[in-house]
């Protein structure tokens, strides 16, 4: 049966799973698609993919619980109404932020701590469930020992998804060459590695080039989604 197991749910070794959703501030944020985009639609675009990131995880059975953290108050307190808990980082530093937000999951009892940036416009549940199943794959071939599944970027350099299980297994290196960074830091803490190869976390944007890769619809879509975010009780909330 999909989603399944043998008689036990994908995923029931990990329970609870926390996702952790990191964003930078929205002032400037995706300057690199200054050529194709304004600022104003810039943040809408932003705000859209969040909106877009915390819809799928809310129709994801395997999440317990979403931590968004950012550095930008208002961004939190936008995303307050989605029932995500929020965590306000004090400096800029993505990995800092993103250790802030396995700590809020930790000390809620995350068994497992799932890192996810939030600019993956083409991010579905069936991308999420195969990193469940690759997780329990790995969890069978590695007899009980730590886990890393990760899902990178399209390019193989980057890391877009970043399952860890027990949180603590490794810790995050998001930047350059974060692929490869993770995967040495697996084989340092000894886990079982899985890489998950899916269009929906392979995809991440960051470049005109990657707007232009996007369907009309779909940025139309992911605009709307921000400027319905950015208007707290419009509709579609």
């Amino acid at each position: 049966m999909t989603g399944e197991r043998g008689s036990e749910p994908l995923g029931a070794a990990f329970a609870p799973l926390h996702v952790v959703v990191p964003l930078r501030s929205l002032a400037g944020g995706k300057a690199r698609l200054g050529g194709a985009l304004d600022a104003e639609e810039r943040e809408e675009l932003v705000l859209g993919m969040l909106r877009h990131t915390l819809l799928v995880l809310g129709t994801w059975p395997a999440c317990a619980r979403v931590h968004v953290v950012s550095p930008d108050i208002r961004l939190l307190r936008l995303v307050r109404s989605s029932g995500v808990d929020t965590v306000l980082q004090p400096g800029e530093g993505l990995n800092e932020g993103l250790r802030l937000g396995r700590h809020a999951a930790m000390k809620e009892g995350a068994r497992s701590v799932l890192i996810l940036p939030a600019d993956l416009p083409l991010l579905e549940t069936s991308s999420l469930e195969r990193l469940l199943e690759a997780a329990d794959a790995a969890l069978a071939a590695g007899s009980g020992s730590p886990l890393v599944v990760i899902g990178p970027s399209d390019a193989r350099n980057g890391t877009n998804a970043l399952l860890l299980s027990p949180p603590g297994v490794i810790d995050p290196s998001f930047g350059l060459a974060s692929f490869e960074a993770h995967v040495r830091a697996a084989a340092a803490a000894d886990a079982s590695l899985q890489v998950v190869t899916d269009p929906g976390l392979g995809f991440d944007l960051d470049t005109p080039e990657d707007v232009e890769v996007l369907l009309p619809e779909t940025l139309e879509s992911l605009l709307r989604l921000g400027q319905e975010l950015a208007t707290p009780g419009s509709s579609g909330s």
